[in-house]
C-alpha cells in the first residue's frame, strides 16, 4: 500500500510549486482558447478515484463547446472491443487543443485536484465515470490507490495501449509502489511529455 509518510507533503508542496510556476501557462492557453473557439476555458467532468470516489477534475478545455454530447457520433461504444473512447484524430478537437494536448498543458490545473486532496502527483489515470461502468473487477484493482497527475501509463506510452495493457501496469505499480518508484516516474514524465507518444 501508499503508506510512506512523507507522501502527502511531497504531493502538497510539489502541486504548490507547479500551480505557481503554471499560472503564466495556464493564462497564456486561457487567452489561446477564448480566441479559438467559443466556450468556457476550463473543463469540469467527473472522474472516478480512490476506492472509487467521484471527483470533479479540471483541464483546460481542448474540445469544441458541446463535445460531450457528440459522443454518440463520433464513436459506436456497442461496437467497442474495448472501454476505451479516445480517438487519434477526434473531430471533436479544436485547433488550440490539439496543441494544448500533444504539450499536456491541458492538464496543469490538475494541480488544484492534489492541493484539494482529489489526486497525487503520481498514480493511475482518474477514470471517466462511464468507462468506469464497463469495468471488471480486475479492472477495478486500479481504483484501489489516488489517481495521479501522471503516472506508470504516461511514461510508457498512453494512448498508444491497450486497456489490459494500461491496468497491467497501473496495477502493477499499485502493488509494488514505492517512493523512488515515484520520484523515476515524475523525472520521466518530462522526456515523455516532449516525445508525446499517445497524446491524443
Amino acid at each position: 500500500g501508499r503508506g510512506v509518510l512523507l507522501e502527502p507533503s511531497i504531493d502538497l508542496v510539489g502541486a504548490t510549486i507547479g500551480f505557481l510556476l503554471s499560472l503564466p501557462i495556464v493564462l497564456i492557453a486561457a487567452i489561446m482558447v477564448k480566441l479559438d473557439s467559443r466556450g468556457p476555458v476550463f473543463f469540469v467532468q467527473e472522474r472516478i478515484g480512490e476506492r472509487g470516489r467521484v471527483f470533479k477534475i479540471y483541464k483546460i478545455r481542448t474540445m469544441a463547446e458541446n463535445a460531450e454530447e457528440m459522443l454518440d457520433q463520433v464513436i459506436d461504444v456497442n461496437s467497442l472491443d474495448e472501454p476505451v473512447f479516445k480517438l487519434r484524430d477526434d473531430p471533436r478537437s479544436t485547433r488550440v487543443g490539439r496543441f494544448l494536448r500533444r504539450w499536456s498543458i491541458d492538464e496543469v490545473p490538475q494541480f488544484l485536484n492534489v492541493l484539494k486532496g482529489d489526486m497525487s502527483l503520481v498514480g493511475p489515470r482518474p477514470e471517466e465515470v462511464r468507462i468506469v461502468d464497463y469495468y471488471n473487477s480486475r479492472h477495478r484493482q486500479r481504483l484501489r490507490i489516488k489517481p495521479g497527475m501522471t503516472g506508470p501509463v504516461q511514461v510508457n506510452g498512453r494512448g498508444d495501449l491497450t486497456l489490459e495493457e494500461r491496468v497491467q501496469l497501473e496495477v502493477d505499480y499499485g502493488e509494488n509502489y514505492s517512493l523512488g518508484w515515484d520520484l523515476k516516474i515524475l523525472l520521466r514524465t518530462i522526456p515523455a511529455v516532449i516525445r508525446g507518444n499517445g497524446s491524443y
